[in-house]
Formats: C-alpha cells, structure tokens, sequence
C-alpha cells in the first residue's frame, strides 16, 4: 500500500477515514490529534487539533465511550489515544475494509512531544468490554514474572481471552480466581497451566445499590492494576487501570484477590516453603 503522502495529506486523509468509519469530525481530529500527541490537556489538544476548547470534552467523552481514548482524571483532566494497535482492534471489529488504510496513514504521521515529565503513577479509565478486553490482553502478553486475575462473570470467560491466558509465557505465574465453583471448574478445563482457586470475596458476586457488579480484576508482575465493573440495564463494562504502583496499595491489592487461594498453591509463597 502507497504510502506517499505529505503530513499533511496524511492528517487530512486520516480524519477522512475516521469520519467514513462513523465519527464526526470533532471526535476523528481529536483522535488523530492525541495520536500524534501521546497524552495531552484539552487545551494542548485544542492547539494541535484547532477544535474548539468547549468541543474538545464532547468529542472526549465520545471517543472514550467507543473505547479510542483514555481519561486519567487529575486537574487538569489528561486524555490519550489507547495504542495504534488497540485502537485498529476495536475499529476491525466494526470496520474490517477501511482499517488497513487508516494504519498506513497513521503510522506514517510525526509524533509531537509535550513538554511534560510522565508521572510514576497512572490511573486512567476506558469503556466498552471489547476495548477493556484488548487493554488484559496487552497487559496479559507483556507480564513478565505474575498475573493475578479475578474474573466475576462467566460471560466474561471470552474465547479470545482463553487464547491470551492460555499464551502467557510459562515464566509467568498465572494465578486466576472464579466466583463460582463451576466457573473454576471452566477454566481450569481452558487454562491448564493456570493456578485457579474460587475467590474468598463474597461482595465480587454481588451488586451495589446501584446494580454495578465487578466484571474483571487484574493485577500484572505487581505493578499494574486493572479493575472492571459491570452495568446492570446495558451490560455495558467499564474499566480503571493504572502502572507503577511501586506500594503498599499493590500488596493490599494483591492479598485480596488472591484471597482463597490455597497457600501451598501459591507461587509466591514457594521460597516460604522451603525455608
């Protein structure tokens, strides 16, 4: 595929191909905006973009809802684009014809570096379980020593998701607790090489006053954590997440969704063991 485009032809072309894959033109130059940009504030994004700082929010909250972008709540408010990859996942979903050409495009466009320092510690949030999927499963292929996943419903238990537990290198303990004896069972039978236990958390299996109920936990060598919940009316999942959690907030973290775990399955009480 040609890719001999000037920039600015290919940012035309770009927010050209959003908008034929159902975007309006605010939420593909947002878009395309953060990802050249990497993260930015609304008015950062406003200047790369020339969209309307007041438009910059609705486009956001559109764009998050479809899965495309992060949100990391601080003041200001920082937004991102999910990574190229997730980003042409979610569309190929949907779009499977035009998607090729929107890679090409936005590979071959120049980055813009923030003037800014990446904080140690990252919470964002995301919407859409095919988006939440895509971010456990990057995080899955990038775990180097621990996964500790919780899963709270069985719907959640998705082929793709088997396939990625499943390709988790054998260096990695995999550790993965069910609410449900019978979900165990199913994954057990899915993931062989995985620890499974039924978690000790009763609350994991029930809904607030509002009706959410947790969808997914996830916590990866010790340092990531990701936390989905569910919505009663829609099913719609939502997702927090963050990385360098280098604390007691990770050891807290960890103990609880391990709960229920025998010890002596526990790959990290192996060294206890032969003491």
């Amino acid at each position: 595929m040609s890719t001999d485009h000037t920039p600015d032809e290919a940012l035309d072309e770009s927010i050209s191909v959003l908008q034929q894959l159902g975007l309006k033109e605010y939420e593909a130059k947002c878009f395309v905006g953060l990802s050249r940009l990497n993260t930015g504030t609304a008015k950062q994004l406003s200047e790369v973009t020339d969209v309307p700082r007041t438009r910059i929010y609705d486009a956001i909250r559109v764009l998050e809802a479809q899965g495309l972008v992060e949100i990391q709540h601080t003041s200001p408010k920082q937004f991102r684009a999910v990574s190229l990859e997730e980003a042409l996942e979610t569309l190929r979903d949907r779009y499977q014809d035009r998607v090729e050409r929107l890679e090409s495009l936005l590979n071959g466009m120049e980055d813009v570096e923030p003037d800014k320092e990446k904080p140690v510690q990252e919470v964002w949030s995301m919407s859409g379980s095919t988006a939440v999927e895509n971010r456990i499963e990057k995080l899955l292929d990038e775990a180097e020593s621990e996964v500790v996943f919780v899963i709270g419903h069985p719907s959640l238990l998705t082929d793709s998701l088997v396939d990625s537990l499943n390709g988790t290198s054998s260096r990695v303990d995999l550790l993965i607790g069910t609410v449900t004896e019978s979900l165990q069972d199913e994954v057990h039978a899915a993931v062989p090489g995985a620890h499974t236990f039924v978690s000790g958390l009763e609350w994991l299996n029930e809904a607030d006053d509002t009706g959410i109920v947790m969808g997914r936990l996830l916590l990866v060598d010790r340092s990531t954590i990701l936390v989905s919940t569910i919505e009663p009316d829609t099913g719609d999942e939502h997702a927090v997440f963050g990385g360098g959690f280098k604390n007691g907030l990770v050891v807290m973290s960890r103990r609880l969704m391990s709960k229920g775990l025998v010890p002596t399955r526990d790959p990290s009480r192996a060294d206890d063991r032969r003491e």
